[in-house]
């Protein structure tokens, strides 16, 4: 009854709740009021809200130095796609293989992985709608709708790579080299998300048009079949046939020559990257007082590869995560996976990360205050990038950390030759999710991982993908 008066109470339509000329004169007066803010908008026309607006205070004092840094060599360029949760891993990944074969410049091919992860995410989906459609959800209702919204983008998760890795290996980036689409996905996607689409259209009007269970069971596979084969067309011609074997050979950085022979990408991946990875978790900061911390999450319908690793995380408070992640570099030395939500305060030209590097709120005169419970509550803020912690800067005392290195993927002409700074306080805002060992993890996070997760509808936003 609360909410019908209300919904009763308020009229968007009433002339009360419209911007009048009155109103917009009230605005426009108050504007021109304050001297400060004709100054705002003249510098902002011209120059941009970024270069106004950044702290040059704040900027000069973000030393780039590290007490602990991991070398992976030179960064890598994902270009106009969003594949940084592949180029990260594989980031991770190379930094092992290189140890392994005794070189320094190595790079896998992530059109291979996005090949199999792009073929894998269409069975996936297929079967994820077409159980659906069987089990008579409606077509407009709203998971079937956010499904059909969010099909064939780019983005992933730690988990979903690994699937990837585990199932079909990894090759180096000379077998399977980059293509016209694997650096400008749109166009590809575009296609793959239509043809995908009308098979659930097809697969929904099968369904309702189909008296008994059998048949329609057996059509809307045929359906999903036939638009599988479809799909693996589309990605071939985009980004080529993947290799199925190869012949390897090296040199060291020693000047020692090495050939292996005829090798599969899962024994490359077996013989130089160790299985370490493999036994790796997720933790995530899940800010949202109503998911308590030490407790295993799960997004609904989230994943690429039908009977792999479901993609699910374990809630912990963030500090822990930086404690991982330090203990990780400090005495492993080896990069750390991590997805953050990356544009907020972020000098991408420098390459600098810090939660007062701009000052929005003065030349706007006004706040931005939210915490980071709120911003995820009310879709201020979300994971949206992966990246690899290469480097951190400890305090004195050993265990608190200043600021953190981090290699990107968006090429070598911008930071300090594509590796960005971030500010420690910047962790605790907008880093999300990191990858461990799952040796790291006391008793009773092991204890909470054995448990079955709290599922979390498909549209949660800790479902965002990097």
């Amino acid at each position: 009854m609360a909410s019908t008066s209300m919904n009763s109470a308020f009229d968007p339509a009433s002339p009360a709740a419209s911007l009048t000329e009155g109103t917009l004169d009230e605005l426009t007066a108050a504007f021109d009021a304050r001297e400060a803010n004709r100054i705002a908008m003249n510098a902002v026309v011209n120059a941009g809200i970024d270069d106004v607006a950044r702290n040059y205070d704040r900027a000069r004092r973000l030393q780039r130095r590290f007490s602990v840094t991991v070398d992976n060599g030179d960064v890598t360029n994902q270009r106009r796609s969003g594949r940084c949760w592949l180029f990260s891993s594989l980031n991770v990944a190379r930094f092992i293989a290189k140890k392994n074969l005794g070189i320094k410049s190595f790079e896998f091919s992530q059109n291979y992985a996005m090949f199999f992860d792009k073929l894998e995410r269409a069975n996936y989906f297929l079967q994820d709608m077409r159980a659906l459609a069987l089990a008579g959800e409606p077509n407009d209702s709203r998971l079937v709708q956010a499904l059909l919204h969010d099909v064939m983008g780019d983005g992933g998760q730690w988990t979903m790579a690994l699937n990837i890795y585990k199932k079909y290996g990894a090759v180096p980036k000379d077998f399977y080299p980059e293509t016209a689409s694997s650096q400008n996905t749109s166009q590809m996607n575009t296609m793959l998300r239509s043809l995908l689409r009308q098979a659930v259209c097809r697969m929904f009007e099968t369904v309702d048009a189909t008296s008994g269970a059998d048949e329609a069971a057996q059509r809307t596979a045929d359906i999903a079949k036939d638009a599988l084969a479809a799909a693996h067309r589309v990605l071939t011609i985009h980004l080529g046939e993947p290799p199925r074997s190869f012949e390897w050979e090296w040199t060291d950085d020693d000047g020692q020559f090495h050939r292996a022979g005829t090798m599969t990408p899962q024994q490359f991946w077996h013989t130089y990257v160790d299985a370490g990875l493999e036994d790796y978790v997720c933790l995530v900061d899940d800010p949202r007082e109503e998911h308590p911390k030490g407790v295993k999450i799960g997004i609904e319908h989230l994943g690429n590869v039908v009977g792999g690793d479901p993609t699910e995380y374990l809630n912990v408070p963030v500090q822990f995560m930086k404690d991982c992640v330090r203990r990780i570099l400090s005495e492993q030395g080896i990069p750390v996976w991590f997805g953050a939500d990356c544009h907020p305060m972020m000098d991408r030209k420098n390459g600098a990360w810090a939660t007062d590097l701009f000052e929005y709120g003065r030349v706007y005169d006004t706040t931005f205050d939210m915490d980071k419970q709120e911003r995820v509550r009310f879709a201020d803020s979300a994971m949206n990038h992966a990246m690899a912690f290469v480097g951190v800067d400890v305090a004195d005392d050993g265990m608190s950390t200043n600021r953190w290195r981090v290699e990107n993927s968006w090429g070598a002409d911008i930071a300090d030759k594509g590796y960005f700074t971030m500010d420690d306080p910047w962790f605790d805002q907008y880093v999300y999710e990191v990858a461990v060992p799952r040796t790291m993890l006391p008793a009773e996070y092991q204890a909470a991982l054995a448990k079955p997760a709290i599922m979390l509808p498909e549209w949660d936003p800790m479902g965002a993908l990097a």
